[in-house]
């Protein structure tokens, strides 16, 4: 199982050194990623109608793409993952391009997570419609997986139409491979037909379960299998000691999961110091370093 690290970037700071020094220290310590999350804007809670998310304007969020080009700059070996980029408030081509630079940048070192998102404020802002997200994001993985893989490209789909362009340079990978975030069926569905993994959100593996069983099932309809697809999970450093932490490590694995991300965010940490203690001391228990 690969065991990576979730970026803490709403209580780290924007320090570039200190993002270096996290970015190489993960890499030292030998974790195999560095997953970050997304959000382009956050709301104001005093706006007018209110405001139920759990993020807002006051928490930092760093450009997925910008961040791991830096940390690609630094680091040698260490993989990349957004968990998720809110593909549909994006524009696909634009995507296509940012994600395929990055993948030739890092010499192939990307996995996109993807996702629909919640926040509607953001879909607003950027002009995009929140009622057909969820539709629109098939349309957006097939083409996606076009453009990285033809220098020409002719499409013409329901909400995209390419007329004989391409991107170039193409990625290294080829496909890069489309991770789906979320817990809804449809999301389920999409990952079985035509996903590379699944990033669920549950905090133990048993809560995952009945989830997994419908996946298998969704699999066994598409033609294909648990073996064919990855599965990362996430835990959390405030749930618990370090034997909690590994208690949840190994009920993943036992449950399939092929990949699994320490997040030290919600701990209580109030300084990027502590945030890398806490990565290096789980990994000397779980790595071994």
């Amino acid at each position: 199982m690969k065991i990576g690290v979730v970026f803490p970037q709403t209580e780290f700071g924007n320090d570039p050194a200190a993002i270096r020094d996290y970015a190489q220290t993960a890499e030292a310590l030998g974790y195999t990623h560095i997953l970050a999350y997304d959000h382009v804007l956050g709301a104001n809670p005093r706006r007018t109608g209110g405001w139920q998310g759990p993020y807002t304007h006051e928490d930092p969020f760093h450009e997925p793409f910008v961040l791991f080009s830096y940390m690609a700059g630094i680091t040698e070996r260490i993989k990349f993952v957004t968990g998720i980029l809110i593909l549909p408030q994006r524009e696909t081509a634009v995507v296509a391009k940012q994600a395929a630079s990055l993948d030739v940048l890092s010499n192939g070192r990307l996995r996109l997570g993807v996702g629909i998102g919640w926040n509607q404020v953001e879909y607003v802002a950027l002009n995009q419609a929140f009622g057909t997200r969820g539709k629109r994001i098939e349309e957006q993985v097939a083409l996606l997986r076009q453009l990285w893989t033809k220098p020409l490209v002719n499409f013409d789909g329901h909400w995209h139409t390419i007329p004989d362009a391409g991107i170039n340079p193409l990625p290294v990978q080829r496909p890069i491979p489309i991770w789906f975030g979320g817990h809804a069926d449809a999301v389920l569905r999409r990952t079985a037909n035509i996903g590379d993994g699944w990033l669920p959100n549950y905090r133990k593996a048993e809560d995952a379960a009945p989830s997994l069983d419908k996946l298998d099932a969704y699999l066994v309809a598409a033609g294909r299998s648990r073996k064919e697809i990855g599965l990362e999970a996430r835990i959390h450093s405030r749930h618990g000691n370090l034997d909690t932490l590994l208690y949840s490590m190994e009920a993943w694995k036992s449950a399939g999961a092929t990949h699994i991300s320490l997040n030290t965010m919600g701990a209580g940490y109030s300084s990027p110091e502590q945030h890398l203690q806490r990565i290096q001391s789980f990994a000397t228990v779980a790595i071994g370093t």
